[in-house]
């Protein structure tokens, strides 16, 4: 996600720098891949930014944050993490105590490679300074309020049904599993034609590559439920299907529904 925000900005006009102090070799081979310009470390980065993005999975959005103010930063962030509304407003604060301005930004979509497609949503007293950035696209732009953490809890609104629907239809096949009944589940789920017990195996597997990072995000969510007054507990239970998962990050191909399943009974 974060190479396709880089890029979009590229094709916008603007000059992207990065910091490789510390990054993997995926990383780099990414950043040099789309000629982006390395600095070396964060103080560099943040020495010669007038904005930064921070696109990071969500446990480390505020960590970043503090990083970036450490270095004396007083330039415009946005934070453009899966985090809850709580969270980016404490970040905002932080960002305001400093001197610092802030957006709070969330992204709906998969990378940034095609045409409304991919939505940067924003929200915050300084957000209309943003979408310049990326005029070129593909990534879409959308001001919704100048509330910080509107973008968030509509992430968080979204992701809740799309991430938490996949840990849902993952728990259940495992139950199914279980309980020796998996394959009359999925007949049942193939009566009248139906190719939703195919889409729902797909959808198990296909998720397992991402498992890592939507564990934190349904922390995220949870949060926002709870600070909506309403349960957590859905969301939380999530966290632990995806937490059972993240053994298959960079190597999908590994994800059969047999190996998926087992990994989520404790079998593997």
């Amino acid at each position: 996600m974060g190479i396709s925000v880089a890029a979009s900005a590229q094709n916008s006009g603007c000059s992207v720098y990065w910091a490789s102090e510390g990054r993997s070799d995926e990383t780099i081979d990414r950043a040099t891949q789309f000629d982006l310009v390395d600095v070396r470390t964060m103080a560099e980065l943040c020495n010669l930014s007038s904005l930064i993005i921070s696109v990071c999975p969500p446990a480390a959005a505020e960590d970043v944050a503090d990083q970036v103010l450490a270095t004396g930063y007083r330039g415009l962030y946005l934070d453009a993490n899966a985090i809850s509304p709580n969270k980016a407003q404490k970040i905002g604060q932080k960002m305001a105590s400093a001197g610092t301005q802030f957006v709070d930004g969330s992204i709906i979509g998969g990378p940034a490679w095609e045409p409304e497609r991919t939505w940067l949503y924003l929200s915050g007293s300084d957000a209309e300074t943003i979408p310049a950035n990326f005029t070129a696209g593909p990534l879409e732009t959308k001001i919704i309020g100048k509330a910080i953490g509107k973008a968030s809890a509509l992430k968080m609104s979204f992701a809740a049904y799309t991430k938490g629907s996949s840990a849902l239809l993952s728990a259940i096949l495992a139950v199914a599993e279980e309980q020796g009944v998996l394959q009359d589940l999925l007949k049942q789920w193939s009566r009248d034609g139906s190719g939703f017990a195919e889409e729902v195996v797909n959808r198990v597997r296909r998720v397992t590559a991402k498992a890592w990072r939507f564990e934190g995000e349904m922390f995220e969510i949870a949060d926002t439920f709870s600070g909506s007054g309403l349960p957590d507990g859905f969301h939380l239970a999530s966290a632990e299907v995806y937490h059972r998962m993240v053994g298959f990050k960079g190597d999908p191909e590994i994800a059969t529904i047999e190996v998926v399943l087992a990994a989520l009974l404790g079998d593997l």
